[in-house]
């Protein structure tokens, strides 16, 4: 099983449950989709504030995008509660 080496950023009540803005982290998933699984399989934090359930969107390299997007190596990616306006 092939690794890649991420940089993990959480922003705004994402941060706040997690208690970091961001971590390296080794994995295994091929899209941002499998990588969020994976996070939640971690349990604690990850998986409450990451839970399928819950309405996230996610960056990859500073680009918003779906969660069926590849994983490449070296790769920032960022999650983020919607957002509201007012």
């Amino acid at each position: 099983m092939t690794t890649r080496q991420i940089q993990l950023r959480y922003f705004a009540s994402i941060r706040e449950v997690i208690g970091t803005g961001s971590e390296p982290w080794h994995t295994a998933a091929g899209t941002l989709a499998e990588l969020r699984d994976e996070l939640v399989a971690r349990g604690g934090a990850h998986a409450e504030a990451l839970a399928r359930g819950r309405a996230v969107r996610v960056s990859l390299n500073q680009a918003m995008c779906d969660e069926s997007a590849a994983l490449p190596e070296g790769a920032e990616v960022a999650f983020f509660p919607p957002v509201t306006g007012g």
